[in-house]
């Protein structure tokens, strides 16, 4: 995988044992890929800081922050290792129930680690961003789908089955006062009868952006 020569293979199969296929030694000593997970998830988190970092140099903390916990999310770091095919590697136990499990993404934070701790944080590196979010990962297309708020949260409603509505008006008395002529729209969103966010903006797109995104912050939504 990756044409990877490893100097240590044992590491790279413990990164595969999840742990309900945890191995006990004599001794007692649990081996599984939790401490390996562990280290991956820092490593990883430093990569992609330093990554954006440089890529980004105008950028705010926020949105570098915000831009860094989509790139390290669970949901990421899962579809990650599937597309490199660890979710065939993975070791559990028979009887485990992977449905909704992110054990895939927790493997491939064990992975980096053991990849790490066998060559090196240099190498690891370059690993990660040239072979693997080089490959897979489009940070254009994460950044759009972090903007647009109002699709997040369609779909955040479809997968419950909420009804939505988010409806835009020209706020006349706005425009009525204006001095250079411009006008403002005013947007409400509605999640089963209740209305839960609002948003203003020069474009009926903006105030609906900027009504789902104070829905999203309102109701605490992670999607």
């Amino acid at each position: 995988m990756f044409g990877i020569f490893p100097n240590n293979i044992e590491l790279y199969k413990l990164a595969m044992i999840h742990k309900s296929a945890s191995i006990v030694l004599e001794d007692g000593t649990t081996m599984n890929n939790e401490r390996l997970e562990y280290l991956g998830d820092a490593i990883i988190e430093g990569i992609v800081s330093d990554m954006l970092y440089v890529e980004f140099p105008f950028k705010d903390e926020g949105f570098l922050t915000k831009l860094r916990s989509r790139l390290v999310s669970r949901r990421t770091l899962n579809q990650l290792a599937v597309s490199i095919g660890l979710d065939e590697c993975v070791i559990t136990q028979s009887s485990f129930n992977t449905a909704g499990k992110h054990l895939y993404g927790d493997a491939f934070e064990a992975m980096m680690g053991a990849v790490y701790l066998d060559k090196g944080f240099d190498f690891t590196n370059r690993l990660l961003i040239n072979k693997i979010f080089g490959k897979y990962i489009d940070l254009e297309k994460i950044m759009e789908t972090e903007t647009d708020h109002k699709s997040r949260l369609i779909e955040w409603c479809q997968k419950r089955h909420k009804r939505l509505t988010i409806n835009a008006t020209l706020n006349e008395e706005d425009k009525k006062h204006s001095d250079d002529d411009s006008h403002h729209f005013v947007a409400v969103v509605n999640i089963n009868g209740k209305d839960c966010g609002f948003g203003v903006g020069a474009s009926k797109k903006e105030a609906e952006q900027r009504a789902s995104q104070n829905t999203i912050t309102k109701l605490k939504i992670v999607i």
